[in-house]
């Protein structure tokens, strides 16, 4: 699930980033920074799913 989540932040970026966090103020984001071109939306999502499995991971961890 992981990659596939990835793929879809690159190719479309609100789509991988619904699947990650859902809809909130993130997914707002990356909405008006695709709206304003492809690299950025894909810069904010595969951001954004990075740090939400090095969150998951670490959480992981501890328990």
């Amino acid at each position: 699930m992981k990659l596939v989540r990835f793929l879809l932040g690159l190719l479309v970026p609100p789509l991988g980033v619904f699947l990650t966090v859902g809809i909130g103020p993130t997914f707002v984001i990356n909405v008006l920074l695709t709206l304003l071109g492809w690299l950025p939306g894909s810069i904010h999502a595969i951001w954004v799913i990075a740090k939400h499995e090095e969150k998951m991971s670490r959480e992981e961890r501890i328990y």
